[in-house]
């Protein structure tokens, strides 16, 4: 008999760092991301990504929706970006969006990049971190 709890699963939306219109660097952004996705793996989290941009490229509907779509998720981490004061709409389309289709998941926001995992971890149980065997 298997006593093990499934794996907690997380799905962050976000913004794609380099495909946001500007004169900034992007790569600072893009190596927190990397660093915070990291951590769920340590712990024995599931995680995947939803980052679009905001230089037209994407239908954000239907990029966030098919993200949201494609399994059960625990928790849902909206990133910072997203929730821009010169965002709003965009930050209510995205949560209206996990509200229709995760409307069992909770809703987590970070703080910085790099610590989504402890965004996330508020919200789900956290196996703890994962050992080398």
């Amino acid at each position: 008999m298997d006593t093990t709890a499934p794996t907690p699963q997380v799905l962050v939306i976000g913004l794609d760092p380099y495909r946001v219109p500007g004169p900034w660097d992007p790569k600072p952004v893009a190596d927190a991301i990397e660093v915070g996705i990291a951590r769920f793996a340590e712990h024995g989290v599931g995680v995947e990504t939803c980052l679009f941009g905001l230089d037209g490229s994407d239908d954000v509907e239907a990029v966030v929706a098919a993200a949201l779509r494609a399994r059960p998720w625990e928790c849902v981490v909206i990133g910072g970006g997203v929730r821009n004061e010169d965002q709003l709409e965009l930050f209510e389309q995205v949560l209206n969006l996990v509200r229709r289709y995760a409307p069992d998941a909770a809703i987590a926001f970070n703080s910085t990049p790099a610590d989504t995992f402890d965004a996330a971890a508020r919200w789900v149980d956290v196996p703890g971190p994962a050992s080398a065997s």
